[in-house]
């Protein structure tokens, strides 16, 4: 069995894939719960299925970018169980498993999520001749700098407000395609992701696998008194 963990956003997510096959999946809006919520949800997924956690072969975990509490909760939990369980670990990014249920229509796939401040965490996918790709790493930057660069019709996905979708589509037009998915089954996704990187026996370090954070989280100095 393989578990795939994403509590990048508020949205989290999990799924059980058994035999190359998603078996069970839970997707919930956690906003800032991800400490208190996962393991229950597991739990839980793990008795709908009637599997047993200590069966896991592998843990596929969203690496990021996301919320910084969202992504520690994530990768801590992805690492304890693997090193308890001894088994290997993978990490995807959080914007490829996004745009990855898109792959089939062949076309650009750009996840976006909202980060803050007037700007956007993004990257570019593709599948073409049958080989997925990432076009653009993950980066942070504006609606404002990433429409010019979009020269061919776009598939964008992911979780971001109503306002950012407008500004795509008055200035892409048709070359934009909107799609807010909101995190639904995005650990689904995860997991194909995943799985094909466990049978080309491509794991990640345990010790060095961290959080793909784009941006350094705020720092604030204590007040003097």
């Amino acid at each position: 069995m393989l578990l795939a963990i994403d509590t990048s956003t508020d949205t989290a997510s999990l799924a059980l894939v058994q035999d190359n096959e998603v078996v069970a999946e839970k997707t919930w809006r956690c906003g800032q719960n991800h400490t208190a919520e996962l393991l229950p949800r597991l739990n839980q997924l793990l008795n709908q299925a009637k599997l047993d956690l200590q069966s896991a072969s592998c843990v596929i975990v969203a690496r990021g970018p996301g919320s910084f509490n969202g992504l520690r909760v994530a990768i801590s939990t992805a690492k304890g169980l693997a090193f308890s369980l001894g088994i290997p670990i993978i990490g995807i990014s959080t914007l490829e498993a996004e745009a990855y249920q898109h792959a089939e229509t062949g076309l650009p796939i750009c996840p976006i999520f909202d980060a803050g401040r007037g700007e956007i965490a993004t990257a570019i996918y593709q599948k073409k001749d049958d080989e997925w790709r990432q076009l653009v790493a993950e980066r942070i930057t504006t609606v404002e700098t990433l429409c010019p660069q979009i020269t061919t019709k776009t598939i964008f996905c992911g979780e971001f407000t109503p306002l950012i979708a407008a500004q795509i589509s008055k200035e892409l037009k048709q070359k934009a395609t909107i799609s807010v998915t909101k995190g639904t089954q995005r650990a689904t996704f995860l997991a194909k992701l995943g799985l094909r990187r466990l049978k080309a026996g491509n794991y990640d370090n345990l010790a060095t696998l961290q959080p793909l954070y784009l941006r350094r989280p705020p720092i604030t100095k204590p007040k003097r008194t």
